[in-house]
């Protein structure tokens, strides 16, 4: 039994499909497929249903999976552990982001990282926010950079901004008349929504419950884009007419279209708005790369005034 059989059946469980699985762990389908195989074979218990549409754990199986995955957060913490006497910021940082986020802060925060730690190769990554959770207490990442809230065991989270919402329409909607929009005036338009999943999405309806209500009502006019969808893909969406969405500001900065195509306007008064956070677990050594990261990302955000940086 070796941790990367452990791996692979974490990943196959995760996955449901041999082919995901196997991309996932970077090996071809055959070798992840010998690798659960033999595994079972030592253990004498089938670990798996397989069929000709997907794979799951048997009950048992789910049991030495799940045993697995400690055994893999333990195998990170004594990376982790032995990497303290390493040069702190010459190892490689591996970062996730969530797809809101990601896109519009990377490419600004990385260049100010380099000043920094130019020695510390960086490896990144997008997901949603679940995604980033198990990688981050699996030891695949070492910090992630999510919406509060946040809250897992035996992880440190720290507050890095506060950014507001804004209304994205186009140039020749009626709501493109108003300097600010009340938050009532939404009721009656056709709001895109990013999927189930995308915590964005629960942070809008959270902040504008009249868009819930009408999201569940028989006649509400909320539409959820297909899964997989992005804001990007929100924003072509708005541009070709289809409605009207609500973004982050710093989502909202870089269209893609002209003032005469698409625009913003902020909402009046205190609008919804969310805080962006680094996560990381409270094992991780290296402390110093954690404050190269957070100071590089303060620095690329301190000349936006409609970001508040937080302490």
């Amino acid at each position: 039994m070796t941790l990367t059989e452990l791996r692979y059946i974490v990943t196959l469980a995760q996955e449901q499909h041999f082919g995901r699985a196997a991309e996932r762990c970077f090996v071809s389908q055959p070798t992840l497929s010998i690798a659960v195989k033999k595994l079972e074979e030592e253990l004498g218990v089938a670990l798996f249903e397989r069929s000709k549409s997907r794979v799951s754990a048997t009950p048992l199986g789910e049991k030495v999976v799940a045993q697995a995955n400690l055994v893999l957060e333990q195998t990170s913490a004594i990376k982790d552990i032995a990497n303290e006497g390493k040069d702190q910021l010459s190892s490689p940082l591996s970062v996730g982001a969530i797809f809101t986020i990601g896109p519009y802060l990377l490419p600004y925060f990385i260049p100010e990282l380099q000043k920094e730690a130019s020695a510390m190769p960086l490896y990144v990554e997008e997901g949603y926010t679940g995604t980033l959770r198990t990688k981050l207490r699996k030891g695949e990442l070492d910090v992630i950079i999510v919406a509060l809230p946040f809250t897992e065991a035996d992880v440190v989270t720290q507050p890095l901004y506060e950014e507001p919402f804004v209304v994205l329409l186009r140039r020749d909607h009626p709501l493109a008349d108003h300097p600010e929009i009340e938050p009532g005036l939404l009721d009656e338009q056709e709001v895109l929504l990013l999927g189930e999943g995308h915590c964005f999405r629960d942070q809008v309806l959270e902040t504008c419950p009249n868009l819930k209500t009408s999201l569940e009502g028989s006649k509400g006019k909320v539409r959820t884009a297909a899964e997989g969808s992005s804001l990007e893909t929100l924003r072509h969406m708005v541009a070709s007419g289809l409605g009207i969405t609500i973004l982050p500001v710093s989502a909202a900065s870089t269209t893609g279209y002209g003032d005469d195509v698409l625009v913003t306007r902020p909402f009046k008064g205190n609008g919804p708005r969310r805080t962006v956070a680094l996560a990381w677990r409270a094992s991780f050594p290296r402390f110093k790369a954690v404050d190269a990261l957070r100071n590089a990302i303060r620095r690329c955000q301190k000349g936006n005034p409609l970001i508040t940086l937080l302490n």
